[in-house]
């Protein structure tokens, strides 16, 4: 059973062109969503929601640095009484923002907060259901019993937000699927959008339609798909509402950024999107510049190349396949995508210059050491070297040089145009430089299958060129490898890692690239690091340790960012291990569902600790959790030290 549809089915207006999905426009206090409204930022407070003083506090900061919506905590009844408190104290200090109350378990806390806030948000995979990852087979009729009962308790809520005028987000996470869904769709978006359209046809039912959807996951492209798949259902039934864009437990620093931005730009990109909340591992006033930078650039784009409408993808948008290509070297068939280091603008090139990219020449030694991000190419220009590289890099120059110094030296490789391409033999390995924009060389192409192609453009809407470019490569079934090529110049580092990331994730996670090679103004280890960063979030190429972080919330019960500090600092050379860091047992044990390994508070100074979703230690002290941690992961064999 499966709601995908086939690949001609839309989930975005065009595929080529970015046209913002016109959704219903719904009212959320003072604040429009959907519709023609701008796209809102929202965040979500830390405090403890009884702590009325702390929550208003740092609303205001929130509010002041841009915030739209301010959501807070209400698991139980007494936190959603003092939201009126809360409520009524931001009012009197002239701050309107409306307030958002967030539900997990707690039906009569969701009606209590209907009275009070502007919109609630509830989670159907613990609303009305459960969570403990059982198996259940259900006939037919035992399921649709199923359904008669989520309607008996999620009702009452429908038509008290209806008779208060209140907003509601329904809002699915992948990582709180219910047991039921899980039964029935497996652990897929599939099942993420049917949980939420259970949700959304009691809401139709009554004619309730002040909705909000989300489709939160910390894999980003099972998060992407989702969100894709859910746009495709609600054009297919012909009423679409807001979304609410978010990949939850991103993280924080570069990780956090880097995940955010390939998930939500992945969706931005294709006019998907009514409202950001970027979730960091941070405090959340340190959120709202980050979600503004990354919607500036679909508000203020130019330069845009005029591509052709109705055009159909040879790949399906729903689940990551990557493109079939030809083999060359370690680049294209099932290798992993490479990533390219750029010392072209170097007046003089030394084994120093290196280091950036992940390469340590000893010359006490004269060993080179290697790191797990260090790049697999570099590009010298016109330069030469003079010393000796480790057989793990490659190095691109420009044709001229090549044929000059370099014909004969394994590891070097040409960088070529189309008109010096078809001077080379047909069995000689180039890069070629071709403008995605334009048409396709193919009888060069055709009789030259050792190229690889470097794909560039000076457009704006680059992820749209680059999907024309893989549709066009596709339609004349060309199967050599592609690198794509960005380039960014700007002075803020934070505004390149979103842009470089929103700009490639989708093209990635649609299986589309076979290296990256950024080209920017910033520190090379700055861009080394968000190109691997890049490819860790697309999952096309893991190279690190993965933190599966919560942005902490008023369930929290311990200091979230001083704690993933400290498991970063023991674990962070743990190759491909994803360590998930869970506030509080609520979201703990499904949003962290593909981890390895879980740390999770389950009560004041108690942590539980799990493998994958199976809890190992229960209740440790918080004083030792961390090396109990790292004991479970030697125990299980994932444990290596750390080499210097």
């Amino acid at each position: 059973m499966s709601n995908t549809p086939e690949n001609s089915l839309p989930y975005c207006l065009d595929l080529l062109t970015r046209q913002r999905l016109h959704t219903l426009e719904v009212q959320i206090g003072n604040v429009s969503l959907g519709g023609d409204s701008p796209i809102r930022v929202q965040s979500m407070t830390t405090t403890d929601t009884m702590d009325t003083k702390g929550s208003v506090e740092q609303s205001i900061r929130m509010i002041d640095a841009g915030c739209e919506l301010v959501r807070l905590t209400a698991p139980s009844k007494n936190e959603a009484e003092n939201l009126r408190q809360i409520k009524k104290e931001l009012n009197d200090k002239g701050y309107s923002a409306p307030l958002v109350a967030d539900i997990h378990f707690t039906p009569n806390a969701a009606e209590i907060a209907a009275g009070i806030v502007e919109k609630v948000r509830v989670n159907p995979g613990n609303y009305a259901d459960k969570k403990k990852f059982e198996e259940i087979e259900y006939t037919e009729s035992s399921y649709q019993a199923e359904l008669k009962r989520i309607e008996v308790k999620f009702t009452p809520l429908v038509l008290l937000c209806k008779k208060n005028g209140t907003a509601m987000r329904i809002g699915t996470n992948h990582g709180s699927l219910s047991d039921r869904i899980l039964s029935r769709f497996g652990d897929t978006p599939d099942g993420m959008v049917e949980s939420a359209m259970e949700f959304i046809r009691i809401c139709e039912k009554h004619d309730y339609h002040a909705l909000v959807i989300s489709m939160k996951a910390s894999n980003t492209l099972v998060m992407v798909q989702a969100y894709r798949l859910l746009v495709a259902t609600m054009l297919k039934n012909g009423r679409c509402y807001p979304l609410h864009l978010g990949v939850t437990e991103a993280g924080d620093g570069e990780d956090g950024r880097i995940k955010s931005a390939v998930g939500i730009g992945a969706l931005l990109e294709d006019g998907l999107g009514d409202t950001v909340r970027v979730s960091l591992t941070e405090a959340p006033e340190f959120e709202i510049p980050v979600a503004r930078k990354l919607i500036a650039k679909y508000t203020h784009r130019n330069h845009v190349f005029p591509l052709p409408e109705g055009r159909v993808p040879h790949y399906s948008p729903y689940q990551q396949t990557r493109r079939k290509t030809n083999q060359q070297h370690n680049i294209g068939s099932n290798f992993v995508p490479v990533v390219f280091a750029d010392l072209s603008n170097k007046k003089e090139i030394t084994p120093a210059n290196f280091f950036a990219f992940g390469y340590t020449y000893s010359v006490q030694l004269d060993k080179w050491t290697i790191l797990d991000q260090a790049a697999d190419y570099v590009y010298i220009g016109s330069k030469t070297l003079d010393f000796e590289l480790p057989g793990q890099i490659g190095v691109v120059v420009d044709y001229p040089i090549w044929e000059k110094h370099y014909s004969q030296k394994w590891g070097y490789s040409p960088l070529v145009t189309v008109n010096e391409a078809a001077t080379l033999s047909a069995d000689i390995p180039a890069f070629l430089i071709v403008q995605a924009e334009e048409e396709l060389p193919l009888e060069l192409l055709r009789t030259h299958p050792k190229l690889t192609l470097v794909g560039q453009t000076e457009y704006g809407n680059k992820t749209h060129v680059f999907r024309y470019f893989y549709l066009n490569l596709a339609k004349n079934n060309i199967l050599n490898p592609v690198i794509l090529q960005f380039t960014e110049n700007t002075t803020d580092e934070e505004v390149f890692q979103l842009n470089t990331s929103s700009d490639a994730g989708s093209l990635l996670i649609d299986g589309f690239g076979d290296g990256l090679w950024l080209k920017s103004d910033q520190p090379r280890k700055v861009i080394n690091s968000t190109a691997f960063g890049i490819l860790q979030a697309t999952r096309s190429r893991i190279s690190k340790t993965e933190y599966i972080s919560c942005p902490s919330c008023g369930r929290t019960l311990f200091d979230l960012q001083e704690t993933t500090a400290k498991i970063r600092e023991r674990t962070s050379h743990l190759k491909g291990i994803k360590i998930g860091i869970m506030g509080c047992i609520v979201n703990g044990p499904g949003e962290m569902a593909d981890a390895d390994y879980g740390y999770v508070g389950t009560g004041p100074g108690k942590i539980n600790l799990y493998k994958e979703k199976e809890v190992i230690k229960r209740n440790v002290p918080e004083e030792s959790a961390v090396d109990e941690l790292i004991e479970l992961i030697r125990s299980n064999g994932d444990w290596i030290e750390t080499q210097y």
